[in-house]
């Protein structure tokens, strides 16, 4: 009996194992961790770049004084898809809304999506979106630029792919109204 408890007790009096497992026990946690912080940074890197890059094209189409046309629209997208990563592919849908007193409801001007990504609004497909749509004067005009580009995490650590989407409303800058092709 006394060997045992010699033996015990010289067990655990020695520490010089420990490291070995206490490295295994923290390491593939201390690895998830590094993984997970990286994929969150780069999620939220993603999301601020899309939506810097989407009031850009925004800002860009409010500033135009000659109408668009789907050319326009397209080389836009194009930039757009230059300001982000490589495997990310935007969607665009630019829409020219006014407001009518008369009916009192946000109307359609005109709806375009390069690569038809985004079916186009009409008057009626607008209505479920007005609530977003800040108060107007009668007769006022605004461009609705909607964007939506997927973003997929680099690491598998819980996050899963995702779309983030932008939902922009800007005054015309220089003109009362941004026309598509004639006015």
């Amino acid at each position: 009996m006394k060997t045992l408890r010699s033996y015990l007790r010289r067990f655990t009096g020695r520490e010089d194992g420990t490291v070995i497992v206490e490295a295994v026990i923290i390491l593939p946690a201390l690895c998830w961790a590094a993984f997970a912080l990286y994929s969150y940074w780069d999620i939220y890197r993603s999301i601020n770049t899309i939506q810097k890059s989407s009031y850009t094209i925004s800002d860009t189409i409010s500033r135009r004084m000659e109408p668009v046309d789907m050319t326009y629209l397209t080389g836009l997208r194009d930039v757009m898809d230059f300001m982000l990563d490589s495997d990310q592919n935007t969607q665009l849908r630019v829409t020219s809304i006014t407001y009518s007193q008369t009916n009192k409801r946000f109307e359609v001007l005109w709806s375009k999506s390069p690569g038809a990504a985004f079916p186009e609004l009409t008057t009626a497909t607008l209505q479920p979106l007005a609530s977003h749509i800040p108060d107007m004067a009668d007769g006022d005009t605004v461009v609705l630029v909607e964007t939506k580009v997927a973003v997929t995490p680099n690491f598998d650590v819980g996050l899963g792919n995702t779309d983030v989407e932008e939902f922009i409303v800007t005054r015309p800058r220089l003109a009362t109204r941004i026309c598509y092709i004639t006015c």
